[in-house]
């Protein structure tokens, strides 16, 4: 199979980790950046060229992933865009509408051969020294194609996203700013917020944070994000996001009502079905239908939870999903596991013979 050559604009987090995908998938990438400094690192950790400019990086590319901060990608993409003839040029934007509108309506007839796009991996980190190859491992990645976009274009861009990991999917671009308002900003909205307010109280209790448990933890994990890359994703999709706020206020002020009338039933209600909602977000969907989350101690030493990975390995059990959360005393932590529900037995069987003593949740 012949390689693509893929240029890269944008070499932090996202954009390097891409370019490490393509380069595992067989691929020539070339990456650039604005900060020649930047590009350089990302280079040098990723194992692929630096151009000098981005007119260099897409003259003879293939195809061009603009992954630049969000308030250049529209800018970055038209230029792209004029620098090359025949690239098929697509952005990895976390808000798809207003980029989409500007540069369908900047491109003139270059327009065919943009597809808007939106890789949904990550992480709270941020840079190139974070970037890796397994942030595209089976992500879902939106492409937003519009009635200006060539059907081809479309279908090349989807091939290479399989061909180095991933699944892309197809969305309306206001559809996509909707649902990402709901399942990816709010949340980070809701930590940001949690964290502030026991910030805020800490002031008057100063001890309070030395009670935090893992659930404080795993909820306000995306507090530590970047706070500018925030603010820009957060603004530029502000309709859909007040949208998604109003709505979740709407819920916590009725879960709120409902414990302060003691409506017990009610409230048990709420936690089931939210349970269960979860229980079925697992990370395929083959195993959507049946699932377990297992609760596991597991000591703070090195190889503790490689021991443990390795023996559900070698007893063909498949781990869907994992969180280690360390005790804030030290010395111990806790592993949370999702495994097929067909595997849970196995499962408990393998860790209680390692010395482990799991404890099936659901």
């Amino acid at each position: 199979m012949t390689s693509t050559r893929v240029a890269v604009l944008g070499t932090g987090l996202v954009g390097t980790s891409i370019a490490m995908a393509a380069i595992r998938a067989g691929d020539r990438p070339v990456g650039w950046d604005a900060d020649a400094g930047h590009a350089a690192r990302a280079a040098e950790r990723g194992g692929f060229a630096a151009a000098a400019s981005l007119e260099e990086a897409v003259h003879d590319a293939d195809l061009v992933i603009v992954a630049s901060p969000i308030g250049t990608l529209a800018d970055v993409s038209l230029r792209a865009l004029g620098a090359s003839t025949a690239a098929v040029v697509s952005d990895a934007g976390s808000v798809k509408g207003a980029v989409v509108r500007e540069v369908t309506a900047g491109a003139g007839e270059d327009a065919r051969r943009f597809v808007g796009g939106h890789p949904m991996g990550g992480s709270e980190r941020s840079g190139p020294d974070h970037a890796s190859a397994s942030v595209v491992d089976d992500i879902v990645w939106v492409l937003t194609p519009t009635p200006a976009s060539d059907p081809v274009a479309v279908d090349r861009l989807e091939a290479w996203i399989r061909s180095i990991g991933a699944r892309p999917m197809r969305m309306e671009p206001s559809r996509h700013d909707r649902l990402v308002g709901f399942v990816s900003h709010l949340p980070q909205i809701a930590a940001t917020s949690l964290m502030g307010l026991v910030a805020d109280e800490e002031a008057g209790e100063p001890e309070i944070l030395l009670l935090a448990a893992g659930g404080f933890r795993d909820l306000t994990r995306l507090a530590a994000s970047n706070p500018g890359l925030w603010s820009e994703i957060l603004l530029s999709n502000r309709a859909a996001i007040s949208e998604a706020v109003g709505l979740y206020v709407e819920r916590l002020l009725r879960l709120r009502d409902l414990i302060g009338a003691a409506a017990g039933e009610d409230v048990r209600s709420a936690f089931a079905t939210a349970k269960a909602a979860r229980l079925s977000l697992a990370a395929k969907p083959q195993v959507r239908s049946g699932v377990a989350v297992m609760q596991v101690p597991i000591p703070d030493r090195p190889g503790a939870l490689a021991q443990l990975t390795a023996a559900l390995g070698e007893s063909g059990v498949n781990i869907e999903d994992l969180q280690i959360v360390h005790s804030p005393e030290g010395g111990r932590g806790v592993v949370h596991l999702m495994v097929a529900a067909t595997s849970a037995d196995v499962a408990a069987t393998t860790l209680a013979a390692q010395g482990f003593d799991p404890t099936r949740l659901a």
